[in-house]
């Protein structure tokens, strides 16, 4: 798997262009996006004007005034920071894949067959280029003749070269790569402007990210509290002149003690942190090589209930494997391999080479030099279904259980019953019997095994505990599709799948109001993929694929929807545990600022200053620090997200409301008691 190395976290040259975006960001009409953020910033400028009447008319408490003015400028300045971070991340990859666009020629080929050299921006859809090696391909598009190795380095990181070929589900390329060998027809699919590379630069700029549903909802919730905390705190002056009326003592609050008082109770927090959650949840996803076409596809691999995932190249290694020889009656292990892997030297399937790797390895049989003995290889063909050699005399074959029995039919030899029975047995567990004969006698049979991945079974039951059902998709039969289905751990499969039968078992989920991610990478798996909620498609695959999902797979490695899913469920995570810790921080800062506030016009309140704090004035600066202070603080937590484990949602409730709920309560107080002392120890309140 080729992934992107992710940038550290306050790199230099980011955090210096985040810096400089927090400023820009102050413009009111940005600001208008987060409702919270936007109350800060009126509630500061209003702090500023009269704090600068203050110092006009030479009056009193000119220090307390200007740092509660700075320090709500810097309570908007940090949440600008931690957007303009998460933002930062992603224009630096943009900037990166822009530096590899350039307007190279392009070898176009006209009516008449004939190759014209034009600006590839020139070229329109349906247009046909040729690419020969070093060509830069000129734009998206799918291969109509030839074959070719091509770099996709500048796509996926990756430097290992990739086979595209006409016809099938390697045909599509992508502007940009680098022919290294051969020839290609290419068919242009896309007007300039419309390349899978512009698509990439305008999607990893965070700046261009639509909100998602779930964040939108929260938006408002947030929004609400704010609303209804502005009428709280406006009906606190009236109520304070009142019974300093009826007691002819005290005073009444300042707007900038209310002001304070308001920036401190709305949600500030997750209200400034709540867009660097979302863009950096896409930039983990790309980090993974994942293309995601919206934010809402990532937040929706969150919900995700149902994952339904193709056998070949996903659950099991996608080439099957040897893993036993069994001998006929009357034939050694060590004779029965040395003819399966004699018969297999020449073989260069995966499949072959494992023949040859499990003599070696269980017998030690070593690959023999059989060039010098006039050997004669037998190549494998659809009509014979068998292949081998002829060595020193000896006629080797091996293949497919009914060949072979006629093969030694035709010899005037017989098919003994044991090797029927076991070819059968393995057939009926899942397996591919091969049997290897040496002139008219059987030797036995070979059993070829779908390897499940490593780990895979540990993978599904994590995913069982999330909530997640599994759903293994294959062209198998049943009774094979039945025993990897078991093997791998999975919670039901779907064998002998058509298009339709894929299309069908996502809509029927969906009827029972479960969210769906799919992978695939053909054109007959386009319309399982648009219809899936979260379609995964691969890079390698075809265009029809590509356009059908909403993210794109730039590795073409099928299991990375399973990171997709956990980096989803991460996104949904850090926003829940952040939006707990941020109330929970609330209600903590009402005990240090509203005692302050009152104790001159209600005494009594004087016995919730339960943190000791020393003056009103140092109390509610102590408050409005922490608040923005918090801010910057999470900032690494909102871009690396939450450590995302397995659990189910009840654990994850119970673990958000002891970690981030109790944290939220309890980190206020020491938290400001040691701004307050610090604060009275340089005379500063």
């Amino acid at each position: 798997m080729s992934t992107q190395t992710p940038r550290p976290l306050f790199d230099p040259p980011l955090a210096k262009r985040a810096i400089l975006d927090s400023f820009v960001k102050l413009d009111p009409r940005t600001l208008a996006k987060n409702p919270v953020m936007l109350v800060v910033e009126v509630g500061a400028l209003l702090v500023t004007l009269l704090t600068l009447r203050t110092a006009a008319t030479g009056g009193h408490g000119i220090l307390f005034e200007a740092q509660i003015a700075a320090w709500l400028w810097f309570t908007v300045l940090f949440a600008n920071f931690a957007e303009a971070m998460a933002e930062g991340r992603g224009k630096a990859q943009a900037d990166s894949l822009r530096k590899t666009k350039s307007d190279s020629d392009a070898k176009k080929l006209n009516d008449a067959g004939k190759v014209q050299i034009v600006p590839s921006s020139s070229l329109r859809k349906g247009d046909v280029c040729l690419c020969e090696p070093n060509d830069i391909i000129p734009g998206d598009g799918e291969v109509i003749e030839g074959i070719a190795s091509v770099d996709e380095s500048v796509i996926t990181g990756e430097s290992a070269p990739v086979i595209r070929e006409s016809g099938g589900d390697r045909s599509a390329v992508t502007g940009g790569t680098k022919v290294l060998s051969d020839y290609i027809k290419v068919r242009i699919t896309s007007n300039p402007g419309e390349t899978f590379l512009d698509r990439m630069i305008a999607l990893v700029e965070g700046a261009q990210r639509q909100k998602t549903p779930n964040e939108i909802a929260l938006n408002i919730l947030i929004a609400g509290l704010t609303l209804i905390f502005m009428f709280a705190v406006m009906t606190l002056a009236p109520f304070a002149q009142f019974s300093a009326l009826q007691a002819k003592a005290g005073a009444v609050p300042s707007v900038i003690v209310l002001v304070s008082l308001l920036v401190c109770l709305i949600p500030t927090t997750i209200g400034g942190l709540l867009s660097a959650i979302g863009i950096a949840g896409m930039d983990r996803v790309m980090q993974h090589n994942v293309l995601a076409m919206s934010g809402k596809a990532v937040e929706a691999a969150g919900d995700v209930n149902t994952l339904l995932l193709d056998k070949t190249g996903t659950i099991t290694l996608g080439n099957r494997q040897a893993v036993e020889f069994i001998p006929a009656i009357g034939v050694t292990e060590i004779e029965m391999a040395s003819a399966a892997q004699l018969s297999s030297l020449a073989d260069e399937t995966p499949e072959g080479r494992s023949i040859v790797v499990l003599a070696k390895e269980k017998y030690n049989l070593r690959g023999r030099e059989i060039a010098n003995h006039e050997a004669e290889f037998i190549p494998f063909t659809a009509q014979t279904r068998m292949s081998g050699l002829n060595f020193e005399g000896r006629a080797i074959r091996k293949g497919a259980t009914g060949s072979i029995r006629s093969h030694v039919i035709a010899l005037g030899g017989t098919f003994p019953q044991s090797v029927e029975d076991a070819s059968d047995t393995i057939s009926r567990t899942g397996g591919t019997p091969l049997v290897v004969s040496e002139d008219a006698r059987v030797l036995g049979v070979i059993h070829l095994k779908d390897i499940v991945k490593g780990g895979m079974k540990e993978r599904f039951d994590q995913l069982r505990k999330m909530g997640i059902r599994t759903v293994m998709i294959t062209g198998d039969n049943p009774l094979t599709a039945a025993a990897i289905a078991a093997e791998a751990g999975v919670d039901d499969f779907l064998a002998q799948a058509t298009p339709k039968d894929k299309l069908d078992l996502i809509r029927k989920e969906q009827a029972g109001g479960r969210l769906v991610a799919m992978t695939g990478d053909g054109t007959n798996d386009a319309p399982a993929l648009a219809q899936a909620d979260v379609g995964l498609a691969m890079n390698s695959g075809t265009v029809a694929a590509r356009e059908a999902g909403n993210m794109v797979d730039l590795d073409s490695n099928p299991t990375k929807l399973i990171e997709v899913v956990a980096i989803g469920k991460q996104l949904l995570i850090t926003r829940g545990a952040l939006t707990t810790f941020s109330i929970a921080n609330d209600v903590a800062k009402y005990f240090a600022i509203i005692p302050a506030m009152f104790t001159v016009t209600y005494p009594a309140l004087n016995k919730l200053n339960i943190m000791g704090l020393h003056t009103p004035e140092s109390a509610i600066l102590s408050a409005v620090i922490f608040n923005a202070l918090i801010i910057i603080a999470l900032v690494p937590l909102a871009l690396r997200g939450v450590a995302y484990r397995a659990l189910s949602a009840g654990e994850l409730l119970r673990r958000n409301l002891l970690v981030y709920g109790l944290g939220g309560v309890v980190a206020p107080f020491p938290g400001i008691w040691l701004i307050d002392q610090l604060l009275t120890a340089l005379h500063l309140a």
